[in-house]
């Protein structure tokens, strides 16, 4: 039986934001035991307090910080945190990741998650330490950038930025939570980011600026942290799994930058709104630009890690000579770069921290951004609808300006607020036929053509288009298998999926290449339980089975779980996938092997015995 004292503090903040109020409650033990924590836990909770049809933006929604039991021990890549709410992006459930320090620091301030409902009548911002919460005016921080928030929020909680590790960690939103954009993100520690599925935006329509954790040295000694087995465990781990693993070198000593080469020699890098796979100056966004050009240091990023993905950087010189920040990481460089065509790692880095302080998605932005400017070069929309700008790849200058005018929603900046989906039903005149998104939200920057794979891996995401649920693109067009087959890709998806249930709700990082028996021993030596590959797989199963509830009792069917037109109609013009798309029957066979596998009807529903395999008889439907 889980336990608290160990690696769990066995508490929930509960804070109601109409009636100014919080709570501590014990946790729900028993939905621990079934779902972990992190994603499974914090979805178990969403299930049980959203009421089914709700608008995202009501106060009846409500948001979940959801850590897990190895959050805040030393064992490495595992300090992060869950971010849950329901979708105003998609309309189905988000859950989004965040690292850095603030996900330990919670549980060092003495709670395993912290869950917020109701709508503040003013600005506030939450603070939590030493197990208690409190809520304080934030008006006068209400339309200041991320940062900027950050900063104060520190300041006021006594702490000093420049020695920000010493001090109460911060998460924020910018303008675009405040003002609603659908994919505004919370931003952490100034360059940490819960990024996908508008979870910022949920903040915004409750008055919540932003939520602080500090805990003091004594609530910091968890008692896992001083067992001399628990260490020994640690270290053997760091060694053998992490430092002498080969798939973690390229993250160690350059990031996610690396996967730039990767996805240009698959053809399979979004360029110009995913018209090509190839982008001609991809030398001047790749890992060796970023070396080259901005990077200052190469580090640890988050608490307790060893991987260290880190970059600090720096430009020296051109039009944005001394701007400092973070990355930008490969899923930024390549749907805000090569998506917009846009060639210089500079020009990059300055939308990226644009992004940040506004606090908006980097994936949806460049997505929806790419979107506007096909839609301007074809004549579908003009400079009388964007206000006077020449919305062309290319011109660094003026997407330079989209963030802030999205964040703000200003001129065309409120339409592309809405999000591709929304904003194409909008704009009207076929301009859906070059929206590429699943369920509502945007893709990422691996185009499904060059690798058949990650279109069943978008179209079945729970959360709607997403490379984190499946990567079998890292199997396929970047490994041994055939990316233009949907032979044996139904499997893929799946088990990766089931794998990734796993992490997620163990909170690990996706730098770390944990199979299913690394994430059993980790949880077995943390929480004294007995976990096998094939218990912990079940557990897996049960998280996307409850997703997969979740996403029916919202609506959604198999018509949600499809591929854009440019997939099926237009075919890649170059590179190794030239003239290739996926047909819409072999998605279709894809897609009914998926069920299949699942144990799900031919809709996409789990079946009654399915329901009752997995232990969720009291949820289920058929």
């Amino acid at each position: 039986m889980l336990k608290a004292g160990r690696a769990y503090c066995g508490k929930i903040l509960h804070v109601d934001l109409s009636k100014g109020q919080t709570r501590a409650e014990p946790l729900n033990w028993e939905w621990a035991s079934k779902f972990i924590g992190g994603k499974g836990l914090g979805i178990r909770y969403l299930y049980d307090l959203v009421r089914p049809g709700i608008d995202p933006f009501s106060a009846e929604n409500v948001i979940i910080f959801m850590t897990g039991p190895l959050t805040g021990t030393v064992a490495s890549t595992v300090s992060r945190m869950a971010n849950i709410t329901k979708s105003p992006l998609t309309g189905t459930l988000s859950d989004s990741y965040s690292g850095g320090y603030f996900p330990a620091e919670l549980k060092f301030a003495g709670f395993d998650g912290v869950i917020v409902g109701g709508r503040s009548l003013k600005p506030v911002y939450l603070s939590i330490k030493d197990a208690q919460g409190e809520l304080r005016d934030a008006s006068h921080l209400w339309g200041k950038g991320a940062f900027q928030a950050t900063d104060a929020i520190v300041r006021e909680l006594g702490g000093d930025p420049a020695r920000y590790l010493e001090g109460p960690k911060v998460g924020c939103i910018g303008p675009a939570g405040e003002n609603k954009v659908r994919y505004a993100a919370i931003t952490y520690d100034k360059h940490h980011f819960a990024g996908r599925g508008g979870t910022g935006a949920v903040m915004g329509s409750k008055n919540l600026k932003g939520i602080s954790a500090d805990g003091t040295k004594q609530s910091k000694a968890l008692s896992i942290n001083s067992e001399p087995a628990f260490l020994e465990m640690v270290r053997e781990v760091n060694k053998k799994e992490i430092r002498e693993n080969p798939d973690h070198e390229s993250y160690m000593k350059v990031g996610t930058p690396n996967i730039v080469a990767l996805s240009q020699g698959g053809g399979l890098f979004p360029t110009r709104n995913f018209q090509t796979g190839i982008f001609p100056q991809a030398d001047g966004i790749n890992a060796d630009a970023l070396f080259d050009k901005i990077l200052v240091k190469h580090t640890t990023t988050c608490f307790s890690c060893v991987i260290g993905c880190r970059n600090v950087t720096r430009v020296s010189d051109g039009r944005h000579a001394g701007m400092e920040g973070e990355g930008p990481e490969y899923e930024t460089l390549g749907m805000c770069g090569a998506n917009l065509g846009i060639g210089d790692i500079r020009e990059v880095f300055k939308f990226n921290e644009e992004c940040s302080d506004m606090g908006l998605d980097t994936i949806s932005t460049g997505n929806v951004c790419g979107w506007a400017m096909e839609l301007f070069e074809r004549g579908i929309i003009t400079m009388e609808d964007t206000g006077g700008l020449e919305l062309r790849f290319g011109n660094a200058e003026v997407a330079a300006t989209l963030p802030r005018l999205i964040a703000l929603r200003k001129g065309i900046g409120d339409i592309l607020a809405e999000g591709v989906a929304r904003a194409s039903k909008r704009i009207g005149k076929n301009s859906e036929r070059y929206a590429l998104h699943v369920k509502g939200q945007e893709y990422p920057a691996y185009d499904p053509r060059g690798t058949f794979g990650m279109a069943l891996a978008y179209a079945t995401s729970d959360r709607g288009a997403d490379h984190n649920r499946a990567w079998p693109v890292g199997y396929d067009a970047f490994g041994k298998l055939d990316p233009f087959t949907t032979e044996g890709k139904a499997e893929l998806v799946r088990a990766d999926q089931i794998r990734t249930s796993v992490k997620w709700s163990l909170t690990m990082c996706d730098f770390l290449a944990a199979n299913l028996a690394l994430c059993a021993r980790l949880l077995n030596a943390a929480c004294e339980t007995d976990y096998t590959e094939d218990t912990i797989e079940t557990v897996g199963k049960r998280v996307w089975a409850l997703t997969r509830l979740f996403n029916l009792r919202e609506g959604f069917s198999r018509k949600d779980d499809s591929i854009p037109p440019r997939m099926y109609i237009d075919p890649l013009p170059e590179g190794n996938p030239k003239g290739k798309i996926l047909s819409i029957e072999d998605f279709e066979r894809m897609l009914t092997e998926y069920y299949d596998l699942w144990g799900w009807d031919t809709e996409g529903r789990p079946t009654k015995a399915t329901i009752e395999e997995l232990g969720l008889a009291d949820l289920g439907q058929s």
